[in-house]
């Protein structure tokens, strides 16, 4: 069994719950999904990277290991395409699994043994050069609620972007609020997209998308500290 990886690389978590925390991450090739915002284009098509088998990845996951690391994050791309991989690849470490996915493909999450942390990322129509597929958002609320089902650990995070207007941010959480199963533990990641000097007069919009999450769910607002660190 093979899978095309583009990097493995030991970092700061830089977003989400987990921000700060030293991680491994195993970054995979290819995605469903082409979203305007993404910053690893390279890891979009599955012709990228390299075919590893899980015991080359464990090989190189081991020859970075620092012990300030406790956690594995499985990246891309989409890792949900892969889930008999990081089943294998679970197997061989005693790391703590996290994936950070598109949430699109829940039949392929369910499928994945071990996962001890989700970072689910809710998509919205600006997100997207072209038309919006509903089925993107019904397939990540099914995610959300097989994950709740099996107690797992899971956060969603949303990516807001400068011409997201503030209406259609309040229908997709009004919507989450109505389907989601248990939402007493469900924690949301307000990130601003990357860079931030692009935004005008961010800090107020951010206040405006917090107190919208805020009638429904636990929020937090987070950009993306590793880019501004300068890390990978």
């Amino acid at each position: 069994m093979k899978a095309p990886i583009i990097e493995i690389f030991s970092s700061f978590q830089g977003e989400g719950v987990l921000i700060g925390q030293r991680q491994i991450f195993v970054r995979f090739a290819g995605c469903n999904l082409n979203c305007a915002y993404c910053d690893t284009k390279n890891s979009i098509s599955d012709k990228e990277g390299i075919m590893m088998t899980p015991q080359e990845v464990v090989e190189r996951i081991e020859s970075i290991l620092t012990p300030d690391c406790h956690t594995l994050s499985f990246t891309g791309g989409e890792p949900s395409l892969y889930p008999e991989f990081i089943n294998e690849v679970s197997k061989l470490t005693n790391l703590d699994i996290m994936l950070e996915t598109n949430g699109t493909l829940p039949v392929n999450i369910d499928s994945i043994d071990k996962l001890d942390i989700v970072s689910l990322d809710i998509k919205l129509k600006e997100h997207f050069k072209g038309d919006f597929k509903e089925d993107i958002f019904l397939n990540e609320i099914k995610s959300l609620n097989l994950l709740i089902e099996k107690s797992i650990n899971v956060y969603c995070k949303v990516v807001i972007l400068p011409r997201l207007k503030i209406e259609s941010f309040e229908e997709v959480i009004k919507k989450i609020d109505k389907e989601i199963i248990d939402k007493n533990n469900l924690h949301f990641i307000i990130q601003p997209s990357s860079p931030l000097n692009e935004w005008e007069n961010l800090s107020t919009c951010l206040f405006e998308y917090s107190e919208i999450v805020g009638k429904y769910f636990e929020v937090s607002t987070i950009p993306q500290i590793h880019k501004i660190l300068n890390i990978e």
